[in-house]
């Protein structure tokens, strides 16, 4: 199970319902991409979740 480098999200569980209302188990993944960004150590491939890279809290190696 892969979760975000910068905010840590990672997959949520919840329920299906029907509309007879009968429940069953279902997963909520992230949307996580794998990119090189710059870390203190040099940049790296890491999983980061795409709102991360929208917010401008990584910053991408090239």
């Amino acid at each position: 199970m892969a979760t975000c480098y910068v905010c840590g999200k990672k997959r949520m569980v919840g329920n299906n319902v029907s509309h007879s209302n009968r429940k069953t188990k279902r997963v909520f993944k992230p949307n996580l991409q794998r990119i090189r960004i710059l870390t203190d150590s040099g940049p790296r491939r890491a999983y980061v979740c795409t709102r991360c890279i929208r917010s401008g809290m990584i910053t991408k190696a090239i």
